[in-house]
This record gives structure tokens, sequence and C-alpha cells, in this order.
């Protein structure tokens, strides 16, 4: 089983930043992709960024792109996502996911994402 956990949400103002942090356990965390979702009131869920297991690789919506930032760092088992100039639209629930098979990239197909963490609320206030 794979334990997945996020931390770093908060309240930021408008233009500020925040670094979410996903850590996970249980498996071989260097061959498995990762991503970041959120979901805000009355929405449905959506990706923000994902990586590939290698790090080679990554992806961003047009809503994120240039303004948030993955990485990972497979020695700690953990992946990060910098988010700056936050916007009042970035209020969200964050959810961290690991895909549920190893070298494989789902890029934005949340179905191939086993294993999820609780979330972390990320509130930008304007």
């Amino acid at each position: 089983q794979v334990q997945v956990g996020e931390s770093g949400g908060g309240l930021v103002q408008a233009g500020g930043s925040l670094r979410l942090s996903c850590a996970a356990s249980g498996r071989t965390f260097s061959s498995y992709a990762v991503a970041w979702f959120r979901q805000a009131p009355g929405k449905e869920r959506e990706i923000v960024a994902t990586i590939s297991w290698s790090g080679a690789y990554t992806y961003y919506p047009d809503s994120v792109k240039g303004r948030f930032t993955i990485s990972r760092d497979n020695d700690k088992n953990t992946v990060y996502l910098q988010m700056n100039s936050l916007k009042p639209e970035d209020t969200a629930v964050y959810y961290c996911a690991v895909a549920g098979s190893p070298n494989r990239w789902p890029r934005e197909r949340e179905y191939e994402y086993a294993y999820w963490g609780q979330g972390t609320q990320v509130t930008v206030s304007s």
C-alpha cells in the first residue's frame, strides 16, 4: 500500500507564494509519476501539475503555466509544488496523487492516479 500526505497549505494574499510538499511511502517512489490536482467548492477536480517518474517531463494546464512549478526529490520521496503569483481563483483543496503503474506517465489522465492524499487547503485572499 502507498501512503501519500500533503503539507504546506495555508492562507496567502494575492500575488504571494506557497510551496506544497507531497511525501509518499510504501513503494519505489522513483518509479512513479506524481501529480497535483485541486478542487474548489462547487467545481470539478482539475489537474494543476504532473511530473514523470524521473522528473524529466512535466505538464501544466494553461491556468497555472508560468506560475506553478512541480519538482521532485526521489532521495526524499517527496514532490513539491511551488506556487507563485497566486490569485484568488487558485483557492482550493490541493491533492497529491501517485500513479498506479510504474514507469508510466499518465499526464492529465486522472483515472490512472491510484493513490491520493487527504488534501491541503490553499486560500488566496484578494
